[in-house]
């Protein structure tokens, strides 16, 4: 089978894509992605069905740049609104502290010194609410995993893509969902 859409072939076994990823996402994070989909389903897709049924109301759609931008843009907000709706359904929201506080749990604040005696502070959140410059990482990240259920001074060692490498728990504070 020859065509465009082919992709390279990847064992399942192997492909990261197919590990399964945690359904978690803090109270925050959930509010965020409600406001994103509040904004696609009463903003952004009424605007675009507007601007693509004066686009369709000029003629010729073939030749028409300005329908065919805005109805790729219009099944791309689509397209959107229903990944976040079923999204949505599928996550649990934790809107709570753990029990233990002194251990590394979903939605901590971990700050780790490595062997340099340099400090990064992360956190760990859901799949969804990920962000390289506040260094909030994903629950199902290696570094993550071997967190869970650290405490305080506890040594861990993650393999990078440079070598092994080990940081010491710190700090681990939450921050209060109810507030």
């Amino acid at each position: 089978m020859k065509g465009r859409n082919m992709t390279r072939w990847r064992d399942p076994a192997k492909d990261p894509r197919q590990e399964p990823k945690s359904n978690l996402i803090t109270a925050e994070g959930a509010e965020r992605l409600r406001g994103i989909l509040d904004h696609l389903s009463r903003v952004k897709r009424p605007a675009l069905s507007t601007k693509v049924g004066e686009a369709a109301a000029l003629g010729d759609r073939s030749e028409n740049a300005d329908y065919t931008y805005n109805k790729k843009e219009l099944n791309r907000v689509i397209a959107r609104i229903r990944y976040l709706t079923k999204r949505l359904d599928e996550l649990t929201v934790v809107d709570r502290l753990p029990a233990d506080t002194g251990k590394v749990f979903f939605g901590a604040f971990v700050t780790l010194e490595d062997e340099e005696g340099e400090e990064m502070r992360i956190r760990l959140v859901g799949h969804d609410e990920t962000d390289t410059t506040k260094r909030w990482i994903s629950v199902d990240a290696p570094l993550a995993k071997a967190l869970l259920g650290r405490a305080l001074d506890d040594e861990v060692t993650v393999a990078a893509p440079g070598g092994e490498t080990s940081y010491v728990i710190t700090e681990i504070v939450y921050r209060d969902p109810q507030a």
